[in-house]
């Protein structure tokens, strides 16, 4: 006799999209083949480009799939320069909800302990998925291309190697990609609307496989209180 098996179609839905991430072929280089070396004054150039110059307030939606189910709700980051940032997210009706702040590729504090590494890997993705580069380390060895079809950037660390590239076709992109040991660690891909601000941004982790999209719904210039900073008090 034969047998029957239910399937939730929701978790069939998300295992087959968490598939495709394990499954998909190799994506397309982001440091074109004519990348050359570079002096750290152009690289540093065009990192204080994407850095904001006022305190920006985010707003977002977001989704985030792995092997085991799906979470999404909204979220907020607030970004002041030259690098700090602030995020909130939960989902609906407060359930899961997580905090952080964050001073370059350093936290200061998270609640949980656990907030950022649930979702992303890595500071210089985290940052890529608001449109922000990081600076390369002292010691990296620095190649890159700059025209008017592409402007990219690599940092070759003694086991990290982080690529940026930014596209000058409309939509405009900002692609990055971190390796540890050769290894692809995660892959962000950031499209901007027209003014500059980011409209939405995926963020691509093989090894789980996982992905988050955060999807902009407003980007507005704030001020913001110093107990911002500072951790909710139980």
């Amino acid at each position: 006799m034969s047998q029957r098996v239910r399937v939730d179609r929701k978790l069939l839905l998300v295992y087959l999209g968490v598939a495709g991430i394990a499954c998909r072929s190799s994506p397309e280089p982001v440091l074109p083949a004519a990348a050359q070396p570079v002096s750290k004054a152009q690289v540093q150039a065009w990192v204080d480009s994407t850095r904001t110059s006022s305190p920006l307030l985010y707003r977002f939606k977001w989704l985030f799939r792995d092997e085991r189910g799906s979470a999404g709700g909204r979220g907020s980051a607030r970004i002041a320069p030259p690098d700090s940032l602030r995020f909130d997210v939960a989902g609906p009706f407060g359930s899961g909800a997580a905090s952080a702040v964050v001073v370059g590729d350093q936290p200061v504090w998270m609640t949980p302990p656990d907030a950022i590494a649930k979702l992303v890997p890595n500071y210089p993705l985290m940052w890529a998925m608001f449109g922000i580069a990081r600076e390369p380390d002292s010691l990296a060895a620095l190649g890159g291309i700059s025209n008017h079809e592409v402007v990219a950037w690599q940092y070759a660390g003694a086991s990290d190697t982080i690529v940026y590239a930014r596209s000058s076709k409309e939509p405009h992109r900002l692609i990055t990609e971190v390796r540890n040991s050769g290894t692809l660690v995660g892959r962000a891909e950031t499209t901007f609307n027209p003014d500059g601000t980011p409209a939405k941004a995926r963020l691509t982790v093989p090894s789980a496989p996982a992905q988050l999209d955060l999807t902009f719904t407003s980007t507005e210039r704030s001020s913001f209180a110093p107990e911002i900073w500072l951790p909710h008090k139980p």
